[in-house]
């Protein structure tokens, strides 16, 4: 019922729930914490969020929250797609500021987990694109942090195609990794 597919940075994986389709459409499990459990998966989400971005290339991130508070996120694509990207902050990791991305889409069905311990940001592809998330812990306005998208250590690659992202004023003016707490 469930594809867990590894990525490039342990622990971030790829989720895609199985589809069973007629003339009528499709039926899909497309969350079941039993089955994540099983797959050694966080499962105890306890919040679920839905964003809508208007323009192509909305960049949101890189975020996260700091203990007592941490996230691991859930993160599928309703409608249209997204670059996810998921950096590791944890300090004592032989990944320590690198990163992991997944192409999400409303068509190729899929999801990512990012866990606790790394900041997530995602690139919008398309138009009205709408992405929603589960998350594990509330949002903490005193624990939430940020991290420059465009950190020259980190080096994501955004397929921005030469464009200037749209960005909040909080991630315009966002520290870089070297400057922030190391907290995980």
């Amino acid at each position: 019922m469930l594809t867990v597919t590894p990525l490039s940075i342990a622990d971030v994986v790829e989720l895609t729930p199985r589809k069973f389709g007629d003339n009528r459409g499709f039926f899909s499990e497309t969350f079941n914490q039993q089955r994540l459990i099983e797959a050694g998966l966080p499962g105890q989400w306890i919040q679920d969020n839905q964003s809508l971005s208007r323009e192509k290339f909305t960049l949101r991130g890189l975020h996260y929250q700091e203990p007592p508070f941490a996230q691991a996120k859930l993160v599928r694509v309703l409608r249209g797609s997204i670059f996810d990207v998921a950096v590791d902050i944890r300090k004592d990791s032989p990944t320590f500021g690198k990163w992991a991305s997944l192409l999400l889409s409303a068509e190729s069905f899929n999801q990512i987990l990012v866990p606790e311990g790394f900041a997530h940001g995602f690139l919008t592809l398309e138009e009205d694109t709408e992405v929603f998330y589960k998350v594990t812990a509330p949002y903490s306005p005193q624990h939430d942090r940020n991290i420059r998208w465009d950190d020259p250590e980190i080096a994501v690659d955004w397929p921005i195609e030469g464009s200037a992202p749209h960005l909040s004023d909080k991630d315009k003016v966002a520290p870089l990794l070297r400057d922030i707490a190391l907290v995980f």
